[in-house]
């Protein structure tokens, strides 16, 4: 037996990348938009109550406009914007971080699927705070390298153009006054008392992030190791089928090694890397960003509160 999924927003990057990969899938049953009434308020209702669940890949304020059309109980919303993500009503779409949280996302109507840095950040701070390693109040600091294809169409239609700006050539720093959007879900998700602060660079490639969060142990409040922080993320993601803790390695290992940001290009999976030495502990993140950081999320999300196996249509 078939759901009836439609998604608003399907003609942006997320919604199409989630069509994509409905594409095989026999449970389900797509409602289409026509092109001419895709921002049609009264079509986009009659879809979305037509629905058994709705994607929301949308602006912040269209989000919620979309949710205030649904009238009809069966109907649930899986959220792809930053409108919902700290909103305790909604489940947040992020399963591995917890059993309550996997619980949540398959009992509730509403699910807010996580943004691509933040997903990152709560990956490496949330088991670092519920696990008592950090405490709430502690000054977390987090940098990222992302691929372009999060800064959406026009911005990739520049990347991608035969006048592309000479400075498009190199990784570009912004959100420089703290302000980026990301910020309050990182917060809030992860548990922390205060705002962390937070580097993003855009660089000149597809897809695939990197999240990291480097820890000085003097500063916590009891003495770790970086083999005692990665036993501790192994034994949180055990079991887990989207999220891997890579293998921890010897400092010489270490010396030669590289982390690419863009090796999950494509893929619904996560890795969890602990780097660094007793003193200084370098947690990175890697993912795509369209994928376990969007799209491969939201569907992921949708299995779950359908009942299946929460890879279907992903591995």
């Amino acid at each position: 037996m078939s759901v009836k999924v439609y998604i608003d927003g399907q003609e942006g990057t997320t919604g199409l990348k989630i069509l994509e990969r409905f594409k095989d899938r026999k449970d389900i049953e797509l409602i289409r938009i026509s092109e001419e009434k895709r921002k049609d308020p009264a079509e986009r209702a009659r879809l979305i109550n037509m629905s058994d669940y709705t994607f929301l890949c949308l602006p912040d304020d269209a989000s919620r406009e979309a949710v205030s059309f649904v009238d009809n109980d069966h109907v649930r919303i899986i959220d792809a914007s930053t409108a919902h993500r700290t909103n305790p009503d909604w489940a947040y779409g992020f399963p591995e971080l917890s059993a309550a949280h996997r619980e949540k996302i398959k009992t509730s109507n509403r699910v807010a699927v996580p943004g691509c840095y933040a997903s990152g950040f709560a990956s490496i701070v949330y088991p670092l705070v519920s696990s008592g390693i950090i405490p709430k109040d502690y000054p977390v600091f987090a940098y990222a390298t992302s691929g372009y294809s999060g800064a959406g169409k026009k911005a990739i239609a520049v990347y991608e153009g035969d006048d592309k700006p000479y400075e498009f050539n190199s990784p570009r720093q912004y959100a420089l006054s703290q302000q980026h959007k990301h910020l309050p879900e990182m917060k809030a998700v992860s548990g922390l008392e205060y705002t962390p602060m937070f580097n993003p660079m855009v660089c000149d490639y597809f897809s695939g992030m990197v999240v990291s969060v480097p820890l000085q142990t003097r500063t916590l409040p009891k003495a770790v190791t970086a083999a005692e922080v990665h036993k501790m993320y192994a034994e949180h993601y055990k079991g887990a089928k989207m999220v891997e803790v890579m293998p921890l390695m010897p400092a010489d290992e270490q010396k030669s090694f590289f982390l690419a940001s863009n090796t999950l290009s494509g893929l619904n999976k996560m890795q969890v890397f602990v780097f660094g030495n007793d003193e200084q502990i370098l947690l990175c993140s890697r993912l795509d960003n369209l994928g376990k950081g969007a799209s491969g999320a939201a569907v992921q999300c949708l299995n779950i509160m359908m009942g299946i196996d929460e890879t279907t249509g992903l591995i």
